[in-house]
């Protein structure tokens, strides 16, 4: 076996998750597989993989190989095609965050695969990260500041991250003045399984806008940004979201943005991908489609956010009011 036979049957291992499956993929004995990686291994003078009875994972030098090897294995498979079809073709795999990717990324992605009928994706959308190289991802969607890693970064801006309430809940409870009285409140959580959530804010009162957090002790709490949303909704308390997953619900006036005074700094939005192979047409284009309008959708959720609290309504507390509004 030479050494790019060796590199596919790497790559294969790493998607596959498994020596085993990896050669039923691939038509080899585990031997074969095992020999193709430890050949690999030997070259480099580094374990590639970590083995256990129950699993594989990779090494931090595997993590790197895995998405060199994908590159020159994607360029050699696209200099065999020839310069006889000018078409774009190929397959990409893309993640994002669950109503990020339908409410943002899909209008684009639909709108890259109407131009190039030779293109077909798989998208994963889920809310928790994806490993790119573990789960052979091509490009993902990254909201919050990122760690450094060996993968592409390109900026598409920023999101608010943004306290809210339905009227009708606020009528009855009351507007939280400050974030130290949603204690008083029904606060709906996203993280499942925890007794008490830290909600983050700042302090601008402050002269170095110190940040601070909030435990808070959810009633309810969901493992979905959707779910926490319709409860919120239907007046079952206070949720803490992003901008996107909101902003309409905000212009029409069905949940009002509380505490904006103490908002936290916006998180960071990127695109990521690894190094593109110089003849990876697909995913250069996908990602020269993308990042004008992905950019442009962020921008705009942003402005109208900022112009809906802007707006503002204001809400009289009912009797049984748990806090006052003050600012």
């Amino acid at each position: 076996m030479d050494r790019l036979d060796a590199m596919a049957v790497f790559v294969a291992v790493v998607e596959a998750g498994s020596l085993a499956a990896a050669g039923r993929r691939l038509g080899h004995s585990p031997a074969t597989v095992t020999r193709a990686v430890a050949m690999l291994e030997e070259r480099l003078g580094e374990r590639l993989l970590h083995r256990s009875t129950r699993a594989l994972r990779l090494t931090e030098r595997g993590e790197h190989q895995a998405s060199v090897y994908r590159s020159i294995l994607a360029e050699l498979a696209d200099a065999d095609g020839g310069d006889a079809d000018t078409r774009i073709t190929g397959r990409i795999v893309l993640t994002a965050p669950e109503l990020f990717g339908r409410a943002i990324l899909m209008p684009v992605l639909e709108t890259f695969l109407d131009e190039h009928a030779g293109v077909s994706v798989r998208v994963i959308l889920l809310n928790r990260l994806v490993s790119l190289v573990e789960e052979g991802v091509d490009v993902a969607v990254r909201l919050g500041p990122l760690p450094a890693s060996g993968f592409i970064a390109v900026r598409l801006g920023e999101m608010r991250r943004l306290v809210c309430a339905a009227p009708g809940y606020l009528a009855r409870a009351g507007m939280p003045s400050k974030p130290g009285t949603l204690h008083q409140h029904q606060c709906i959580g996203t993280e499942e399984g925890t007794e008490r959530e830290q909600w983050h804010f700042i302090d601008r009162a402050s002269d170095r806008h110190r940040p601070f957090s909030t435990a808070i002790r959810p009633r309810m709490a969901l493992n979905s940004a959707g779910a926490a949303i319709d409860a919120a909704l239907r007046g079952h308390g206070i949720c803490r979201v992003m901008a996107y997953q909101v902003v309409e619900h905000i212009e029409a006036g069905r949940l009002l943005p509380l505490l904006r005074s103490f908002e936290p700094a916006p998180l960071p939005i990127h695109l990521i991908f690894h190094p593109i192979p110089r003849r990876n047409a697909a995913l250069r284009a996908f990602v020269d489609h993308a990042t004008p309008r992905l950019r442009a959708a962020v921008a705009a959720v942003s402005d109208s956010a900022a112009r809906s609290a802007g707006a503002g309504s204001t809400v009289r507390s009912g009797a049984g009011a748990s806090d006052t509004a003050s600012g």
